[in-house]
């Protein structure tokens, strides 16, 4: 079981990353809130891991801290939810709101996620609810700082784009998230964030 890799980061292209340990390139999945917290590309890093395994592929999902991968572990855990859910989640919004839809049972707005139907969504409360004591820290992760790159690329809206795909959402919806956003000055990662802040509060 990989638990834990410090490396450098060799390419982020959400959600996909891609980090060098020791000559070795570890092609990783992280939730948005990963990549917010992020180091330039060149830079170290340290990640929490949880590999899952397919029958297809072994899969590789990358954490900045040990209470996000232990929020994951459980929402994988829920009937429904597969990795590629969990993580769309913990993209989707921060784990204090997320903790605030569960105790408040707040169906609605998590449904407003991609893939999450109301069936899905009343299992999460309900299942949710018992583990929210195993979280602790989660709700108290430190504020996400955007450490990108410093200029933008010039592709940055179609980046943008087939992330909120990779994460689920199809992909006239994605490109009407990001048509209405001031894309001036702001890089990919910043593009996806504004676009699943609106998501979330739309509807």
């Amino acid at each position: 079981m990989i638990g834990r890799l410090q490396g450098t980061i060799v390419e982020k292209q959400p959600p996909t990353l891609l980090v060098d340990v020791h000559g070795v390139g570890y092609e990783l999945e992280a939730p948005m809130s990963v990549f917010y917290e992020l180091p330039p590309v060149g830079e170290d890093v340290v990640l929490r891991t949880h590999l899952a395994v397919r029958e297809d592929a072994h899969v590789l999902y990358a954490f900045r801290t040990e209470s996000e991968r232990r929020l994951f572990r459980n929402l994988i855990r829920v009937s429904g939810v597969g990795p590629k859910l969990a993580l769309a989640l913990l993209s989707g919004m921060p784990a204090e709101d997320f903790v605030r839809c569960v105790e408040g049972r707040d169906i609605n707005a998590l449904t407003r996620l991609p893939g999450v139907g109301k069936k899905t969504a009343e299992r999460l409360v309900m299942e949710m609810a018992d583990r929210l004591g195993e979280l602790g820290a989660a709700t108290s992760a430190p504020a996400p700082v955007n450490g990108g790159d410093t200029a933008p690329p010039a592709d940055a809206s179609g980046e943008a784009v087939s992330a909120l795909i990779a994460l689920g959402y199809k992909p006239a919806e994605a490109s009407r998230l990001i048509k209405g956003i001031d894309t001036d000055g702001r890089d990919s990662e910043a593009l996806i964030r504004e676009a699943l802040r609106r998501a979330v509060r739309s509807g």
